[in-house]
């Protein structure tokens, strides 16, 4: 019984014996592994839990356009300023929220709460937030903006938006690396 289908993109993996198999799915390992040590090196260089977002909307335009993938940095010891381009979870909401903050009310260091709006939306984010909760606390926050790279994001959208995009390009990217040979 053949292990592959008749598509003539299997030819190369018959050809290999158990041991080019074995190394070439080792190969992918260490690609997705290698993935994961950048992405926690880059949790701890910046203090952010999410070191790296995508914008999926337009609310922020024309700062920031939808797809944009934005660089982020979460030192405690900065202070929240209006002008600050932040980045947010709301409780019940899965997804995070790029928005500027335009008000602060700082008691202390250590309780400083503060208002977002999106720079293209005409009112403030009060209807965004958790129910009952009319500011946003430093915990809420996840990083601040510190830079970006235009468009980069557009691959996040389409694995979020179409359907199957994901097994596809996840099924492209294991293919690649197993019929790669390194002479």
């Amino acid at each position: 019984m053949n292990l592959f289908p008749n598509i003539s993109i299997f030819n190369e993996l018959r050809r290999m014996n158990i041991r080019e198999l074995l190394y070439q799915s080792l190969n992918f390992g260490m690609v997705i592994s290698t993935a994961l040590m950048i992405w926690n090196a880059l949790v701890v260089l910046t203090g952010s839990g999410s070191p790296v977002v995508v914008v999926l909307s337009g609310s922020m335009e024309p700062a920031f356009q939808r797809g944009d993938l934005l660089i982020l940095t979460n030192d405690l010891d900065d202070p929240i300023r209006v002008g600050d381009i932040t980045v947010f979870n709301i409780e019940g909401r899965p997804i995070p929220i790029v928005h500027r903050v335009i008000k602060v009310h700082e008691k202390s260091v250590n309780d400083t709460k503060f208002l977002t709006k999106g720079d293209n939306n005409n009112v403030h984010d009060h209807s965004l937030y958790a129910e009952k909760q009319q500011w946003l606390k430093r915990s809420d926050v996840i990083g601040r903006v510190k830079g970006l790279i235009p468009y980069c994001g557009y691959m996040t959208i389409l694995v979020n938006e179409v359907p199957y995009f994901k097994h596809i390009l996840i099924g492209f990217m294991a293919i690649v690396t197993l019929l790669h040979r390194e002479y």
